[in-house]
């Protein structure tokens, strides 16, 4: 009767230690596995911000504008030289990246990253105008200019260096979740791939 009291007591023993030793190991995994997806919530909105890359061009052109009358007879001329220096900024919005945290699987999963915005600010002069009193440079003249002026830069911007600068300080920042979430065992993934370098981000 002893004998099946101690086993019984033994048993009993180890069916307690063996609980309270999984309830260990479960509960610090799931406190890691938290502590990891808060470590790496806070750094991807620290890299949530405007990323904003500068620039400055010169651009010359002639405005000519004629009325004709007559068959082309009379006309009435009227033109100037456009000087425009303008500020650029290539921008992108990494607040509104979009992204989900899979704890089960340690990833972390970019749905998209905003297209970049580019804005135009130029300081337009004109020289030399030369107008008619019956063909004046009226307000419609000179919003079709800044429009020609935007609309030129805009077209030069997507062949500069501007644009691929901004692409690699956006890069950049995105590479800081990589080094993060690589530090805690965790990976991220971007259109359907896994990204192990800075290189491997495609940014359209």
């Amino acid at each position: 009767m002893i004998n099946l009291y101690k086993k019984l007591f033994y048993g009993l023993l180890i069916v307690i230690l063996t609980f309270f030793t999984f309830k260990y190991f479960t509960s610090d995994s799931e406190t890691s596995s938290e502590y990891n997806s808060n470590l790496i919530q806070e750094q991807i909105k620290s890299v949530g911000k405007l990323v904003v890359t500068e620039g400055h061009y010169s651009q010359v052109l002639t405005f000519k504008d004629k009325d004709s009358y007559m068959g082309g007879l009379v006309s009435f001329d009227k033109k100037a030289i456009v000087v425009a220096n303008s500020d650029v900024s290539v921008m992108y919005d990494l607040r509104q990246m979009k992204y989900e945290i899979d704890e089960k699987h340690k990833t972390i999963r970019i749905v998209s990253i905003p297209k970049e915005e580019i804005k135009i600010s130029p300081d337009i002069q004109y020289y030399d105008i030369e107008q008619s009193k019956f063909n004046e440079f009226t307000g419609d003249d000179f919003n079709a200019i800044t429009k020609k002026v935007k609309a030129d830069l805009a077209r030069k911007i997507e062949k500069s260096s501007l644009k691929t600068n901004a692409q690699n300080r956006l890069v950049s920042e995105l590479s800081k979740i990589l080094l993060v979430t690589h530090s805690v065992g965790w990976k991220v993934e971007y259109k359907g791939n896994e990204i192990n370098s800075e290189k491997e981000f495609q940014i359209d």
